[in-house]
Parts: C-alpha cells; sequence; structure tokens
C-alpha cells in the first residue's frame, strides 16, 4: 500500500485539520454510491479509509512516523529479542540444556514433546490437530453521519481481500468498537472462525453538532420569514424537509424536528435547529428607514 500522506495529498507536517479536510474531500469524491459506474471507485475509497485510519489517529500516525507500524497499520517486523543486527543468537535459547535437543542420538524422547508444545498438537496423535479456534482481527471504518442515519450497508474489505457487508447497528458512537461473529481468521481442525472487532469513526462534520442520538444545526433564515413567519427548508441527515417558523422569531431560537436525528437502541434521536436571521447582502433603503424609525422611537 502506498504512503498515507501521499494518498491523501498531504504533507507530512500537515495539522489534523488539514488531514481531516483532505479525508473528507476524497471520501466524497470516490464514495461507492456516487461511482456506481467506476469500479475503481471502491478500492480508491478504502484506501483512502486505510490512510485516514492512520492519520487521523494521533497515536497511530506517531507510531507510522517513527516506522513501527506500516501503511496498512500492521507492525513492522523487528527481529526477534536477542538476535543483533549480525544475527548473534545470544540470549535467544528454547531451554533444551546442554548439548543436542535430541538426546545424544539426534532423536531423544523428549524431542516430538518439545515441538509439541512449540507447534502445536498436529504433533501429536499421528499428525491429528486438535480443534482451534481462529484469531480475531481488528479494523477501522469511516463512516458518514449520512449512513449511520439511514442504516446503509457498508462494504469493507478485510485483511486477505475478502469483502464483507455490514449493517450498522442502532446507537453507533464515535470510536465504538462492534463484534461481528465469525468473520475473523479461520480455525483449525474444524475450529470456530475468529471474530472481526470494527471500530467506527464518525466522518468530521460541517453542519451537525452530534449529543448523542441528537444533532444540532444553526440554520440561516432570511429578515422577512423572521418577521413575518413561513416555511423554510431545514436539511437532516435522510433529506431535505420544511419547517413552519411563526412570526418575530429572534436570531438564536431553536425548534426541535422530533426522529430527525440519529437512530438509538430505543426509537430515535431529535434535530435540534437554532435559527440564525440572515440580512440582504446589498443595501435596502426601505429596511434602513424602518431601522431609522424604530431608533428613534427608541431614543425618545
Amino acid at each position: 500500500m502506498r504512503n498515507p500522506y501521499d494518498i491523501l495529498g498531504v504533507s507530512k507536517s500537515a495539522s489534523d485539520a488539514e488531514i481531516k479536510k483532505a479525508f473528507r474531500k476524497l471520501a466524497k469524491q470516490y464514495h461507492p454510491d456516487r461511482n456506481k459506474d467506476d469500479p475503481k471507485a471502491k478500492d480508491k475509497f478504502a484506501e483512502v479509509n486505510t490512510a485516514y485510519e492512520i492519520l487521523g489517529d494521533a497515536e497511530k500516525r506517531a507510531q507510522f512516523d517513527r516506522g513501527e507500524i506500516d501503511a496498512e497499520g500492521k507492525p513492522r517486523f523487528q527481529g526477534f529479542e536477542g538476535f543483533g543486527a549480525g544475527g548473534a543468537r545470544e540470549g535467544f535459547s528454547f531451554g533444551f540444556g546442554g548439548g543436542s535437543p535430541f538426546g545424544r542420538s539426534g532423536r531423544g524422547a523428549g524431542a516430538e514433546d518439545i515441538f509439541s508444545q512449540l507447534f502445536g498438537e498436529a504433533m501429536r496423535g499421528g499428525g491429528r490437530a486438535r480443534a482451534m479456534r481462529g484469531d480475531d482481527i481488528e479494523a477501522t471504518l469511516t463512516v458518514e453521519l449520512e449512513d449511520i442515519a439511514t442504516a446503509a450497508k457498508q462494504r469493507i474489505t478485510l485483511p486477505g481481500g475478502r469483502e464483507v457487508e455490514v449493517t450498522l447497528p442502532p446507537g453507533v458512537t464515535d470510536g465504538q468498537t462492534i463484534r461481528l461473529r465469525g468473520l475473523g481468521r479461520p480455525g483449525h481442525g474444524g475450529g470456530e472462525a475468529g471474530d472481526l472487532l470494527l471500530t467506527l469513526k464518525i466522518a468530521p462534520q460541517d453542519r451537525y453538532t452530534i449529543e448523542g442520538s441528537d444533532l444540532r444545526l444553526r440554520l440561516p433564515i432570511d429578515l422577512e420569514d423572521a418577521v413575518l413567519g413561513g416555511k423554510v427548508r431545514v436539511p437532516t441527515p435522510t433529506g431535505v424537509v420544511e419547517m413552519s417558523v411563526p412570526p418575530m422569531t429572534s436570531s438564536g431560537r431553536t425548534f426541535r424536528l422530533r426522529g430527525k436525528g440519529l437512530p438509538a437502541k430505543n426509537g430515535h434521536g431529535d434535530l435540534l435547529v437554532t435559527v440564525e436571521i440572515r440580512l440582504p447582502e446589498r443595501s435596502d433603503e426601505d429596511l434602513a428607514e424602518y431601522a431609522r424609525k424604530r431608533r428613534a422611537a427608541r431614543v425618545r
């Protein structure tokens, strides 16, 4: 895999904000839902996610910069403890005792037991292996807020190239790890497969503030709508809806749209919309004259 800095197109000295901005731009560009006719987009999207898993995590980024993990987040091989760069073997012993580990003839009675301990029960009983459960594996998935709200299925690529679809459970939070049974490494000798421990990260948000299953949104509205009242369009994670604004609505007033937040374990969160009055960009003489009269009346 390529260097994650190169994948996101940022320098090694890039700030966290620059990394988030680059990831968000590329994730939207290569999202499979927007590139259904481009089979390569899925691989690029996965590559961008993997790069952000490292650079978006301060600890992993530091480990990568120090050369402790590779571009996929896997530990780099450091060699066995006790082996120097020149291949010396001081301090490394299997504990066989003096002389040959297999006895005087090279086939001592303890040899089979020793190798059984080192390499598993397959050395015993005529090569019959004991059933062993497969190892768990870990992965990180960055998801958009809209995908959480709609419970959209997420396609991820596991180590080894296997692709699976994951349905996000309700009530997921940023940094939460979910266990997916049987998606880990295969078992041995008929043993069950391990599990996939999937850590979820919510992509950086420009529009919403997350408060549990509730969301907050600041919505600019025109002056005439604030004074006279009316219907305004409100973006939500599941689409645009209309909201009624009563006459003489002040800037900073908050409205609650029930059920328009994120899925929760018991129901649905709400969307809290705080309105901000937006004045005309161009000079409006009638509005200015009204403001002058209001000021004069206040001074009297």
